[in-house]
């Protein structure tokens, strides 16, 4: 089941559905891993076909570790989409980069515990490389349309994800920032290792909503400081995501693609039939 989807969209807190869609399709899907989180939307905007998938389901019931992220990113692989943006809220750990802002990070520190992180196992062994998480190319595109809507924009940073759902201690929050972490989420990881494993581009529109609990002169953060600030911003994701659906280059400049190519190392004769089959959708052009 595939559709020409130049880009699909995982909206996180605050925005639940992707307006000026048209030509719109619902797709509810099943996975090896289970059911994504909400129906994935499919339309056309400014001339592509778009994806929309809400990370919490819809009327956000879904904490951030029951997110069913590898059934999220299969989904989306299945439908054709090859490029992923993840719209999520997140805390800053820096001055600079303040309430209200946006940032798209290009490193990422994975500090949960309680969460599947590969589609690999059960007989079949893939180590996919990492070091740069996010796709620059990607990225720097996301980047260029979030500055068309005349938003406050930062390009760089470490973004902690942490478990949650719970927000940061004072001690935690002091800790990250020696760390040098820039921003801190429930979200990111494992979603971006999934799709650097699905061969997908992958960046972050992160809106900044509050100083986490560091931040001597301001409120420590509260889900209606999230809510407020994330309000005010769904217009400017929007926008930009329309920017980016309009100026998206066909070529992807990356490598993302191939990311299967040296990370599958079981021997072939060795591979059970059943993890074939299951992961048949990501392994297919290899095995």
């Amino acid at each position: 089941m595939t559709e020409t989807i130049e880009l699909a969209v995982i909206g996180g807190s605050g925005l639940y559905d992707m307006s000026g869609l048209e030509s719109v399709r619902e797709y509810y899907l099943e996975t090896p891993f289970g059911k994504p989180s909400s129906p994935i939307t499919v339309g056309s905007l400014e001339g592509k076909r778009v994806a929309f998938l809400a990370r919490h389901g819809i009327g956000h019931h879904i904490l951030p570790t029951e997110v069913p992220y590898r059934a999220n990113i299969y989904a989306l692989k299945s439908l054709g989409a090859e490029r992923v943006i993840s719209i999520s809220a997140c805390g800053s750990l820096r001055e600079d980069y303040a309430p209200g802002d946006i940032v798209i990070p290009d490193q990422v520190y994975d500090n949960t515990k309680s969460r599947e992180r590969t589609f690999f196992g059960e007989g079949l062994v893939a180590h996919i490389g990492t070091a740069d998480p996010f796709c620059e190319d990607l990225s720097k595109q996301l980047e260029d349309a979030v500055r068309a809507t005349g938003a406050v924009v930062h390009s760089g940073g470490t973004y902690i994800t942490v478990e949650g759902p719970r927000f940061s201690t004072k001690a935690e929050s002091h800790i990250y920032r020696s760390w040098g972490m820039s921003l801190i989420g429930m979200t990111t990881a494992p979603e971006v290792f999934l799709a650097r494993e699905a061969e997908m581009c992958y960046a972050v529109m992160a809106h900044v909503t509050d100083y986490d609990v560091w931040h001597v002169s301001e409120a420590p953060v509260t889900v209606d400081m999230v809510i407020q600030v994330l309000n005010k911003n769904t217009q400017t994701a929007q926008q930009a995501i329309r920017h980016l659906a309009r100026g998206l280059n066909p070529t992807r400049n990356c490598d993302c693609e191939n990311a299967l190519a040296n990370a599958l190392i079981t021997q072939r004769n060795a591979i059970p039939k059943t993890a074939k089959k299951k992961l048949e959708l990501l392994i297919k052009k290899y095995v």
